[in-house]
């Protein structure tokens, strides 16, 4: 289900940094020692026995990152992306595995594109990747794909991502064939009836500067429909990208009555609002768009209480000349692999609003189980899948730092605090910073 090259493991020691993993309660300055990409001793370790000494000393030590949401553009547009350059600008953000969505050109929907994927990944992928495949042919939302072919082949998941699935009765057969592959679905919910033309979050904002609102209820009543769906079904699924107070009580009402629900929030709508739009930057342009005050501070509120129990980026790079027109012609999304933990660390944690356990919680071990797989943890016996931060450090977003393919990121020219100093994926330095 996960995909990357092949490369020795390493034997490493870091002495003195303050480890903290929430899933196992451990906080405390510690020393670790990795063996052939294995942790072996979580204490004191005496004898380092030839292995790569780094100081850990003022770092924090914690389980990587895990982003259940990407988009590589590969293949079809290379230019804004490739898998060799998104798997390192996800080690530069300190995660160790990605999973990329199906929408690419062509579209990830036959057994023989995602094969082809799959042997890129291996030769290329810095750490390890996993393919989502479509919900339906050429994401049309006609036909369901050869789904149990598809998780064959190594699909991690199914999605649509970028259109929703707009026939229920579809909707519920995806379901059904779910249950065969053994493989949850991942929705975009929108209403295009009620979206179409928008440009940003429909409010007083949109209305000063002249924009086509796109409502809140337009992701509301969908993800309301496919919560209903999945209770009838019995069957697990995941809501993407979350943007609205409206969708997070549907998901809040559909966990009490043990609906198996997972959901995901990103970044910038955790860190804006549409007040960002004012700016008429393109880089704040993205789908679902950023919202209201009162959005923003449900979605916070949905993230520490465990409702929301994912931090996704749903990194989306677009080519320069894509983004440099006018806000309303400009393509929707924004990259965010490399600055995730500074922005949400800038924003959240400093000002109090969420703690640092439950911010590392939610971008290691919450958003690895969307998708089944095993959370990163700092113990003996689990691979050596941890990244060293440096919670004191500040630094300025610039296009000459990204690893990324792609610049379009709302944070360029803003001072972070928060820097990745080193990132261990599957017992490899991947990162060092």
């Amino acid at each position: 289900m996960l995909y990357s090259k092949r490369a020795p493991k390493e034997n490493i020691v870091v002495k003195g940094a303050r480890v903290l993993d929430p899933a196992t309660g451990v906080d405390e300055v510690l020393d670790i020692r990795v063996d052939d990409g294995v942790i072996a001793e979580v204490g004191t370790v005496l004898h380092p026995n030839g292995h790569r000494i780094v100081e850990g000393g003022g770092l924090l030590l914690a389980p990587a990152f895990v982003d259940p949401h990407v988009h590589l553009r590969t293949p079809g547009r290379e230019d804004e992306e490739t898998i060799e350059t998104g798997t390192k600008a996800a080690a530069a953000g300190g995660y160790c595995a990605i999973f990329a969505m199906p929408n690419t050109e062509p579209v990830t929907d036959s057994a023989a594109v995602l094969g082809a994927l799959v042997e890129t990944a291996r030769a290329e992928a810095e750490i390890p990747v996993g393919f989502l495949a479509a919900i339906t042919k050429g994401q049309q939302g006609g036909e369901l794909t050869e789904m149990a072919e598809l998780a064959d082949a190594g699909a991690a998941a199914f999605s649509d991502d970028g259109m929703p699935v707009e026939s229920p009765g579809l909707m519920r057969r995806a379901l059904q064939y779910s249950s065969v592959t053994n493989r949850p679905l991942a929705l975009h919910c929108e209403e295009l009836t009620l979206s179409r033309g928008g440009q940003m979050h429909e409010g007083p904002v949109s209305a000063e500067l002249g924009f086509t609102g796109y409502p809140s209820v337009a992701e509301s009543v969908m993800v309301e429909r496919d919560l209903a769906l999945a209770a009838y079904e019995s069957r697990p699924l995941h809501i993407l990208h979350v943007s609205a107070r409206e969708s997070v009580d549907a998901i809040r009402a559909a966990l009490d009555a043990k609906v198996e629900v997972t959901a995901e929030v990103t970044p910038h709508h955790l860190c804006l609002t549409d007040e960002a739009v004012r700016s008429l930057d393109s880089n704040v342009k993205m789908n679902p768009p950023l919202r209201s005050a009162d959005d923003r501070t449900a979605l916070i509120e949905a993230l520490k209480d465990g409702t929301i129990s994912a931090v996704a980026t749903d990194h989306a790079p677009h080519a320069r000349h894509e983004k440099e027109v006018p806000f309303e012609a400009a393509p929707f999304g924004v990259t965010g692999l490399e600055t995730a933990f500074a922005a949400l660390y800038t924003h959240l944690v400093v000002p109090g609003l969420v703690s640092l356990e439950t911010l590392i919680e939610r971008m290691s071990a919450g958003a690895a189980r969307v998708y089944g797989l095993r959370p990163p943890k700092i113990d003996v016996g689990a691979p050596a899948n941890f990244v060293l931060l440096d919670t004191a450090g500040s630094w300025r977003v610039t296009e000459e730092a990204f690893r990324s393919r792609s610049k379009n990121s709302w944070l360029l020219g803003q001072k972070l605090q928060g820097q990745v100093r080193m990132t261990i994926a599957e017992g490899r330095v991947v990162h060092e910073g």
